[in-house]
């Protein structure tokens, strides 16, 4: 999936804020989450996300999916990171 079909296919789920996200070598975050929904596509690197102690990382070309509310590490790979990332707000309460 190029980058314009990836948009598009956040566009059409309601994606509404789409940003190209660049993470350096050595980067880490810890646990967090986020008040909205999260997609994105690696473009270059390797990105691990850790849900409930279990660690995941995607590559280039692959797609991860984050709900809102997620408590998650992250870190960039040991070439850093690069991916395109949509945010989906959730409706308030």
């Amino acid at each position: 999936m190029n980058q314009q079909e990836f948009e598009a296919q956040l566009k059409a789920e309601g994606f509404t804020t789409i940003a190209v996200v660049e993470r350096p070598v050595g980067y880490a975050l810890g646990e967090h989450h986020h008040t909205f929904d999260a997609c994105a596509l690696i473009t270059r690197g390797d990105f691990t996300l850790t849900v409930d102690g279990v660690a995941t990382t995607y590559a280039a070309r692959q797609i991860f999916r984050l709900p809102a509310g997620t408590p998650h590490l992250e870190s960039a790979g040991p070439t850093g990171a690069s991916y395109i990332s949509g945010r989906r707000e959730k409706a308030a309460s």
